[in-house]
């Protein structure tokens, strides 16, 4: 019973270890990486953008100026 747990343990780390090859230096990986890349690049942008916005909102509602003094 060890054997067999400790045979699958061993299959199971080498098919890992083909997939990330292949993952590597497989066909496309050059492209996937790049997506990767871009992907992140989307994610800071968006964050920083959505992070400026708030933070102009913020001071433009609590700087007084849009109250109305009659």
């Amino acid at each position: 019973m060890d054997i067999t747990k400790k045979t699958k343990e061993e299959l199971a780390s080498k098919i890992k270890d083909l997939e990330d090859f292949i993952a590597k230096k497989g066909i496309g990986s050059n492209y996937l990486a790049r997506a990767e890349k871009v992907q992140r690049n989307i994610n800071i942008a968006l964050f920083l953008g959505i992070s400026v916005t708030i933070v102009g909102l913020s001071i433009w509602l609590f700087s007084g100026k849009n109250t109305e003094e009659d």
